[in-house]
């Protein structure tokens, strides 16, 4: 693992090369803790960032990792009806447990629990993409490809809100 990176970034790069992926993490001065500040930070569109969102099963609590557009809100009716049941908001307690990452830092891999994972469709209409790497100022670019390999199995919706 590189010795630059905080243990979280050092994690999700270590994820990365698992993977198979020659993706590299930095960290930056800048927080990129939201979608509009890790836009900022690395000079791309909000849409292009992937806020990585995790709820609850309501019956099963069972984590849900939600790869989102930065600028889309996400209708959690919608996930409702791809998982087969409701879905609460998790506390930053849950999120840490679950992904081994604080809210602001959550990145698509590296989790300390497998998650079920959906990504909303409109992220793929973009060339590049950036993602959380485990701290508010550590991210990593990446393509839809990319990212359909960092997430085997997961399920390419349209999550966007309408209202």
């Amino acid at each position: 693992m590189p010795e630059s990176l905080s243990p979280s970034a050092a994690r999700v790069q270590s994820a990365l090369e698992q993977a198979g992926l020659s993706l590299r993490v930095s960290e930056l001065p800048a927080s990129t803790r939201t979608a509009a500040e890790a836009a900022a930070a690395v000079g791309s569109s909000v849409a292009q960032i992937i806020k990585s969102l995790v709820f609850r099963g309501k019956h099963s609590g069972q984590a849900i990792l939600i790869l989102a557009s930065g600028s889309n809100r996400v209708d959690e009716a919608k996930v409702a009806a791809a998982i087969g049941e409701p879905i609460e908001r998790a506390t930053p307690e849950f999120v840490r447990e679950q992904t081994g990452f604080a809210i602001g830092g959550v990145a698509p891999v590296g989790h300390t629990n497998p998650l079920r994972t959906l990504i909303d469709a409109d992220l793929f209409q973009h060339a590049e993409l950036w993602a959380a790497a485990g701290t508010p100022h550590a991210v990593f670019p990446l393509t839809p490809d990319e990212l359909r390999r960092l997430a085997p199995g997961a399920a390419t919706l349209e999550l966007k809100s309408q209202g």
